[in-house]
């Protein structure tokens, strides 16, 4: 290091300081957090106006030159020099351009950068939530639909990478609606976390001044202020919650995803994905390959690992203010909230478009055997024999179905065999009947328990799913509108203010 260079880092900022963290830093808050910290100025005027810690003439004073910063001074042309440290302090510079220094500086009466930042990042935060939130509600009404038009219709249900009993589509649709009512209700729960204010909390333990925490929270579009002033400042669960609960809905997103992949795969082919979801191959004529299954998965998996990031940054670090969860991360990890809309959007058009294959269901549910289930419990209801009886005659069934690899409905001899052999007598159960019994309609039909395919607990469970859309969705409505008169309410108490000045 040259004489030069190190004369410079005994004068603020040191060059490599402001080249790696202040201009990015600077960079960073310009493109993302220039309307919220605008906001909290404005508040912040307001409140200090009402509660008596500013006059008249010094509040309108700072409302009119606050008012000029904004029209007049344009932040995306100014480049990070040092001058001044930060966002704040370039704003606080031309406050004082504007007015007598004295009073240009009550403006930062009982706050600190410290309960401003935090404010800051959940105002932002917010944003991201509810543009997500209403992403995962469009998902969530765009399932249901589909798993009403599809309650009729028959897929193979899979375990273990097998085929195993038939359901409907609709019934597949509605396990995943479930999950996903979960997670919207855990982003909720998080939001809520978010929707608290640290303003009023300064550096660590509020302020001697008599400022009004719950108006600042008012005016600054909060449901209500975070109590403890220490957890304004050091608390990161605003941040650790909302990125959990988005994780958690990229993973569970992805599994349903795998299923798509697998399902329009040749060798099952249920799944049909019609031709804007397809490309083609550039050499193999043939190939129909469904890729936008695969960039929803990427995309999910991206979001989920971006969400994971801010979690485990937050992993064995100090409880107290740190930089750890500040600007930069924010900033970069609201990336997660981009990668999971467009994978979320991706998903809803998926699922509005594809079909099933019906003719390659029913090829599937007959060669595998797969409602033997039903055999088994038709037996037991019908021939007064135990389950296990029941399963054996039904397992000596399926097995001279494929080892003759011909098909279950048409197996009624060897059905008959293996009953006598194991119950000593003919079976009650007529060949007629028998194709009733394993036909997959008929499974379907008789699962009329609470949670199962058959139509009458479908509708009650698709009555319940509406049910609970509507309430997100007016929950979502009450919302906003409150935080919509909470800015009007802002705008207009600052504005008479300025007025003034």
């Amino acid at each position: 290091m040259s004489v030069s260079q190190a004369g410079s880092d005994d004068r603020f900022p040191a060059p490599v300081f402001k080249d790696t963290v202040l201009a990015p830093l600077f960079e960073g808050a310009k493109s993302t957090f220039v309307d919220a910290f605008r906001r909290i100025d404005r508040a912040h005027c307001v409140m200090l106006h009402e509660t008596g810690i500013l006059t008249d003439a010094q509040a309108g004073a700072i409302a009119k030159a606050l008012a000029d910063i904004e029209k007049s001074l344009d932040l995306k042309s100014i480049p990070y020099t040092g001058e001044v440290e930060d966002l704040f302090f370039l704003i606080e510079h031309a406050l004082r351009e504007r007015l007598d220094p004295d009073v240009a500086g009550r403006l930062h009466t009982g706050r600190s950068r410290n309960d401003i930042d935090h404010t800051i990042f959940k105002i932002v935060l917010k944003e991201r939530i509810d543009t997500h939130l209403a992403k995962m509600r469009a998902l969530l009404d765009t399932t249901i639909a589909k798993a009403t038009a599809e309650t009729g219709t028959l897929v193979v249900a899979y375990t273990h990478g097998q085929p195993a009993q038939p359901t409907t589509f609709g019934h597949y649709l509605a396990a995943y609606i479930e999950i996903l009512i979960a997670d919207i209700e855990r982003l909720i729960a998080a939001r809520a976390v978010v929707d608290q204010s640290s303003m009023g909390a300064g550096a660590i333990t509020t302020t001697g001044f008599p400022l009004d925490r719950g108006r600042m929270a008012e005016l600054l579009g909060f449901a209500r202020i975070r109590q403890n002033s220490y957890g304004c400042i050091a608390a990161a669960d605003y941040v650790t919650a909302p990125y959990s609960a988005l994780r958690l809905s990229m993973l569970h997103l992805g599994r349903i995803v795998q299923d798509f992949q697998y399902w329009s795969g040749f060798e099952v082919g249920q799944l049909h994905v019609p031709d804007g979801f397809v490309q083609i191959s550039s050499i193999m004529p043939q190939k129909r390959n469904p890729v936008p299954i695969e960039h929803t998965r990427l995309l999910a998996s991206l979001a989920a690992g971006r969400a994971e990031t801010a979690v485990s940054i937050v992993h064995n670090t100090p409880f107290t203010d740190m930089n750890d969860i500040e600007g930069e991360v924010q900033a970069a990890c609201h990336a997660a909230f981009v990668d999971a809309g467009r994978a979320t959007d991706l998903l809803a058009g998926l699922i509005r478009a594809v079909r099933i294959n019906a003719a390659r269901v029913s090829a599937n549910l007959d060669r595998s055997c797969a409602t033997i289930t039903e055999l088994a419990d038709s037996v037991v209801r019908e021939e007064g024999l135990s389950f296990r009886q029941a399963h054996e005659i039904a397992a000596a069934t399926a097995r001279a179905v494929v080892a003759a690899g011909s098909s279950l409905a048409a197996s009624y001899a060897p059905f008959a065999e293996a009953f006598r052999h194991a119950a000593g007598r003919p079976a009650k159960m007529d060949e007629a009947r028998f194709r009733t019994v394993v036909s997959p309609e008929n499974f379907v039909a008789v699962r009329k328990r609470p949670g199962g395919p058959a139509p009458e607990p479908m509708r009650e469970a698709l009555a319940g799913y509406r049910a609970q859309a509507a309430a997100f969705s007016k929950q979502a409505s009450d919302i906003a509108k409150r935080e919509s008169a909470q800015a009007e309410a802002l705008d207009t108490t600052f504005n008479r203010l300025a007025a003034r000045g």
